[in-house]
């Protein structure tokens, strides 16, 4: 089996999901445009069961597939935006976490203690 072909099998649930609806909003962009499915095929440089497989949001078609179709929609400018890293929730929870890892600054009183400690008694 390819890599590619795990990969499609072992597709999470709700990512399986995602694509079906992508797939479904892409075919209503389609039909509201007033477009034949050989129309928009032809027009994003793909054959026509292609545009059936993507429509049903196939997870084997190929992203710059699923991007062409957006840009003929007009959206593809927000492509990018979906893996923006100001958006990214759960590396700032890492890089929080990594923070409060740290050892703090030493309080004054914590560094005077130290320093007590560390001067040779006198007798």
């Amino acid at each position: 089996m390819s890599r590619a072909s795990q990969s499609v099998s072992t597709l999470p649930p709700q990512v399986a999901s995602s694509l079906a609806r992508l797939g479904e909003y892409l075919a209503l962009a389609r039909v509201r445009r007033k477009e034949s499915q050989r129309q928009w095929a032809e027009r994003t440089g793909i054959s026509v069961p292609t545009l059936v497989r993507m429509e049903r949001g196939d997870p084997g078609v190929s992203m710059g597939i699923y991007a062409t179709a957006l840009w003929m929609m007009g959206r593809s400018n927000q492509l990018a935006d979906l893996a923006n890293p100001v958006d990214d929730v759960g590396a700032l929870e890492l890089d929080i976490r990594a923070a409060t890892r740290r050892r703090a600054v030493r309080t004054a009183a914590s560094v005077q203690a130290r320093l007590g400690r560390d001067k040779p008694k006198t007798s």
